[in-house]
């Protein structure tokens, strides 16, 4: 999943800003430890999975739990993400890297409710589960630019799932879904920034977790966007009125160790364009963008409830802003 707004610009092509907060907050970034204490039922269902070797009790217990991991996927339940954000970038890297307009700055602060099912069902030997994110978000934008400035705050595009399926091995699991994003957010094309894209988008998903017995992870989340064609685009975008943003790859992968009640690690996200825009059914020539982004995560776990914090520095960008990424977050199982 990504948060999404977009920044009319007045230049050769319409540098999009549809991927600013490019996060982990897909199929994997369900995150639950929990401790082996008292009858805690998701303890008692971990315990059963790994077939009664005492010796990997303990780990299998305290172990960094994914959306994915056998010891929650199995239990049919109800689960709660609070995401908090606040992306800052004083850059707009142009197709060489360089900055192209003057005075760029923008700030986006976003709260974004997730709200998750699991369910007792198998599909394809997969369990089903499905999930729905509504995202609350505030945009400014500063241009030393004719365009000038800009912000916006309200309700951002909706994301759900109906159709998630996982599937897990004792130190592995994956799972993949569709995330479809859904025009809700505010949107107008004569406004600088808009916190809504105005067109569809969905989103395929394949992800994927190696744990070791010593508590060392590796995670990554692939995806890949088809969006549909904006009829209200901006005439300052490429001069046309009709504008289909190109398809997008990105991915998140996270490295971590488990310390005691802490994960600690290297979270960070890439970010490529795959085809060009089109305006009125016409090639834009050299408008993909791209990012990398990668720094420091920290998570904290006590019994069915969980906090993280994340900060990432993005760097190599093209065709889009650069700059950092701070984020909370809390897990709650009920």
């Amino acid at each position: 999943m990504q948060l999404r707004i977009k920044v009319k610009m007045g230049f050769p092509s319409q540098f999009k800003l549809s991927r600013v907060l490019t996060i982990d907050v897909g199929l994997f970034d369900f995150t639950i430890d929990m401790q082996c204490k008292g009858d805690f039922k998701m303890v008692k269902v971990c315990l059963k999975q790994v077939n009664g070797d005492r010796s990997v009790r303990k780990f299998r217990c305290w172990m960094f739990i994914l959306l994915a991991a056998a010891c929650l996927i199995t239990v049919a339940g109800t689960y709660f993400i609070n995401y908090f954000d606040y992306y800052s970038a004083d850059r707009f890297a142009g197709k060489d890297g360089k900055g192209i307009i003057p005075g760029f700055k923008l700030n986006v602060t976003a709260d974004v409710l997730r709200f998750i099912h699991v369910t007792d069902k198998q599909v394809l030997g997969g369990f089903w589960g499905f999930h729905l994110f509504v995202p609350f978000m505030n945009v400014d934008v500063e241009t030393k630019t004719p365009l000038g400035n800009d912000s916006k705050a309200g309700l951002g595009d909706i994301i759900i799932d109906p159709f998630i399926l996982s599937w897990h091995g004792k130190n592995w699991h994956a799972a993949t879904g569709i995330d479809i994003y859904v025009p809700t957010g505010s949107y107008d094309e004569d406004d600088l920034a808009n916190i809504g894209r105005n067109h569809w988008t969905f989103e395929p998903i394949l992800a994927g977790t190696v744990l070791t017995d010593s508590g060392f992870e590796v995670s990554a989340k692939l995806m890949y966007d088809f969006n549909t064609r904006n009829n209200d685009a901006s005439p300052l975008a490429a001069g046309a009125t009709k504008y289909l943003s190109g398809q997008e790859f990105h991915m998140d992968y996270t490295l971590a160790q488990k310390i005691a009640d802490f994960n600690l690690g290297l979270a960070g996200y890439y970010y490529q364009q795959v085809t060009d825009d089109e305006a009125d059914g016409v090639t834009v020539r050299n408008s993909k963008g791209r990012v990398v982004a990668f720094g420091p995560a920290i998570k904290y776990a006590y019994k069915n409830m969980a906090l993280s914090l994340k900060y990432q520095f993005e760097t190599l960008a093209e065709n889009r802003p650069e700059g950092n990424n701070l984020w909370f977050k809390f897990i709650y199982a009920f």
